[in-house]
């Protein structure tokens, strides 16, 4: 009996700690965004002390303007956080944002994003990640499925299999976290993030078009991919793919922008 009130009680927790992300997706959060924020913080200033900052003025003005303009059409709540931008020097193409408004940009990314929207793309991507808690609800997934697998080792213990049968449930379980849970969750939030980036770009007077063209340039300079179902991104031809299917949609977006007048003009 008191198994199941657990396993009820866990059921009520994740139903009642649920949030909507602005795709309408529903995911589940433990963590307050407060809380988040204080952690983003503490990160961001552990990456600036490992990482060595770029001294190009073009690179750090290109990489601003490029954020200041996709802030520009958040929702007012986060648009109105206080956003800080680092440029790191290496050769990594990569960025990430952090949640409280942290943003990182390796300048190796420009070797591969090669004009202000493609740049847009990237940042674009980054920071719906923090619009949507997608940190938050990973953090909380990997919490209960560390609660779940200790429950199920309670029950599996205390029951009358084998050793070496517990031990494959186990062993069994894990896989089905891993493979089950944690890792389509995770392409999940890649591609919403995909997703909504492409309508921040948009509306920020991004040319949509070049989110495409970014991810053609990221296949051909990357190496070998994991399998998709082993990784917790989405190939690049799903991503191309994904990103095409919505592409009317993140043009009618663009037109607006541009008529409204945001006509970034970001340059290194």
């Amino acid at each position: 009996m008191r198994k199941l009130i657990l396993v009820g009680a866990i059921a009520a927790t994740a139903l009642a700690a649920c949030s909507t992300t602005p795709t309408g997706r529903r995911v589940f959060s433990l963590v307050s965004g407060s809380q988040m924020a204080s952690m983003g913080a503490s990160a961001y200033q552990e990456i600036k002390q490992q990482e060595k900052a770029s001294t190009d003025s073009g690179d750090n003005q290109y990489a601003q303007c490029i954020v200041r303009n996709i802030i520009a059409v958040l929702p007012a709540e986060q648009r109105n956080q206080d956003w800080e931008v680092t440029v790191f020097a290496s050769d990594q193409a990569n960025a990430f944002a952090l949640p409280g408004g942290k943003i990182g940009v390796y300048d190796g990314l420009y070797k591969v994003a090669v004009n202000q929207s493609q740049v847009a793309a990237v940042m674009g991507h980054e920071v719906a990640h923090v619009i949507a808690e997608h940190s938050a609800a990973r953090m909380s997934t990997g919490v209960v499925t560390q609660f779940g697998m200790q429950v199920v080792g309670a029950f599996v213990g205390g029951s009358s299999m084998s050793p070496a049968a517990q031990q494959g449930v186990m062993q069994a379980m894990g896989l089905g976290a891993q493979f089950g849970v944690v890792l389509p969750f995770s392409r999940g939030d890649e591609s919403e993030a995909d997703i909504i980036g492409l309508d921040y770009m948009a509306a920020a007077g991004f040319d949509p078009r070049e989110s495409v063209a970014l991810w053609q340039n990221m296949s051909s300079a990357g190496g070998q991919a994991p399998p998709e179902f082993a990784s917790t991104h989405p190939s690049h031809d799903t991503r191309i793919r994904d990103l095409s299917d919505r592409m009317d949609r993140a043009m009618t977006q663009y037109n607006k922008a541009r008529a409204a007048g945001r006509k970034p003009n970001c340059r290194r």
